[in-house]
């Protein structure tokens, strides 16, 4: 069979073309396969046949069938010449060759939040027209590391299988031929970052990018050991601990330009340890200089950048990522202010549990907890949140206040509580109640005479 292109390229080497270019996702080579030698060029820059330059000959030296011979060949060259530049080709195309396989994904990022459902959008067609989509092979990554890749899905026709935590969460939208797009229920934590969409019949293979961000907050944390103790592993079990991951430097340049100011570095996810300065000050890195760190965002004010550490050896604090809540955050607030002890059996009366740091701030965040007044929290801290800044209530900004981490048996407070999904709500009007003999709280079996309603 004979067919004839006008665009001076086969159909399995042709680029992606028209609209498919707004799609900054989609790869615009596919596959070294693909490829073209450089050796296939002609002289005048075009793919050609790669004839050299043409030879000149005397006319004197040449007899007159020569001259005839000689003749032709200009006119042959010439009429190649001109077609060549006319971007015309006559191909010769194996009968049932197929057309490259083009992925085509989202621009920029989708969004969701802990607990949401979210589509991740691909779609793929082929440059020739008239090709099934039977024997295709769709498959799904997570790019843990430019070089790691993690199995989420994977179907061939209709054989589909999700990987690890994806499973009974994962499945294509099916949306139509050509549709790849998967569908991710109950987002999590760990979801968040790049997904790789493969398509991949018999001969061709393309893929494409798809970011998935979380709507979040972003807290820096050490623990009760103080300042710059953890190591890379340890950072990230302590924000795990504390209902949240290790921040992403994204994450943390968005939560930079929010407002986010600390003086103290810290470990992210990529390994790299970072900083970010709304308001500069000599001792953070401003007004002077950034030291021996890197700084992205202005001369004074930015993200400080320590760069990539050993991270086994070298020690600093963590920013942690929560997420939004299933449940919710509540103040109990006793009598008198009890004990770290005492806060605790105080939300397990409550069918809850003290609230952990990153459910505390993402309450604040995105919840809007505001309550100027200080209470224990899992890790043996003592903090508030505010919303609306106010006098005596820390300060001229909003943000999750802290009191650092005071004598467990000795300091008094009231509690956050965390009460996840599907456990009994307070008593109506927001009152509990509490045994106010001996500062104690309710759930033991005392004279119901005794107990003294407490405020929640």
């Amino acid at each position: 069979m004979v067919t004839q292109w006008t665009d001076g390229q086969t159909p399995g080497l042709r680029r992606l073309q028209g609209p498919a270019q707004s799609f900054p996702g989609v790869r615009s080579a596919v596959r070294a396969r693909r490829g073209r030698s450089p050796g296939a060029r002609g002289h005048d820059g075009e793919w050609g046949t790669g004839a050299g330059p043409r030879q000149v000959c005397a006319r004197a030296a040449l007899g007159p069938r020569a001259l005839l011979a000689a003749a032709w060949g200009v006119l042959l060259l010439t009429a190649l010449t001109g077609a060549q530049r006319g971007r015309k080709k006559v191909v010769h195309v194996l009968e049932g060759e197929s057309g490259s396989v083009v992925v085509q994904t989202a621009p920029g990022q989708v969004v969701s939040h802990r607990g949401g459902t979210i589509v991740l959008p691909c779609r793929y067609h082929y440059e020739a027209a008239a090709h099934g989509h039977d024997g295709v092979r769709l498959k799904w990554t997570k790019v843990v590391d430019p070089l790691a890749f993690t199995d989420v899905f994977v179907a061939l026709g209709p054989q589909h299988r999700a990987f690890g935590s994806y499973r009974g969460r994962a499945e294509l939208q099916g949306d139509g031929p050509g549709d790849a797009s998967l569908v991710l229920r109950n987002v999590t934590l760990q979801d968040y970052g790049r997904y790789e969409c493969e398509v991949t019949n018999e001969l061709e293979d393309d893929a494409g990018m798809v970011k998935l961000d979380l709507e979040g907050v972003v807290f820096p944390y050490h623990p009760r050991g103080g300042r710059y103790k953890l190591t890379f592993a340890e950072a990230q079990r302590a924000c795990a601990e504390q209902d949240g991951i290790l921040a992403s430097a994204e994450q943390l340049h968005a939560a930079w330009r929010d407002g986010l100011d600390w003086c103290n570095a810290g470990w992210l996810r990529d390994g790299s340890v970072q900083y970010p300065v709304s308001q500069p000050r000599e001792p953070c890195g401003g007004l002077g200089g950034a030291g021996s760190a890197g700084t992205s965002g202005g001369a004074n004010g930015g993200v400080r950048n320590y760069g990539y550490r050993h991270n086994a050896e070298e020690r600093y604090d963590a920013f942690c990522f929560t997420s939004n809540l299933p449940g919710r955050v509540f103040f109990l607030k006793p009598l008198r202010p009890v004990p770290f002890a005492g806060a605790a059996r105080a939300c397990a009366a409550r069918g809850a549990a003290v609230a952990k740091v990153g459910q505390l701030f993402a309450a604040w965040k995105l919840q809007l907890l505001d309550r100027c007044t200080a209470g224990w929290l899992a890790d043996g801290s003592a903090r508030y949140p505010i919303v609306n800044p106010r006098a005596r209530c820390g300060g001229r900004r909003p943000g999750v206040r802290s009191l650092g981490f005071p004598d467990a048996t000795r300091r008094l407070f009231g509690v956050y509580c965390y009460r996840a999904p599907g456990a009994p709500d307070p008593a109506p009007g927001g009152w509990g109640w509490g045994w106010a003999g001996g500062g104690g709280w309710a759930g033991g079996a005392r004279d119901p005479a005794a107990w003294t309603p407490l405020r929640v």
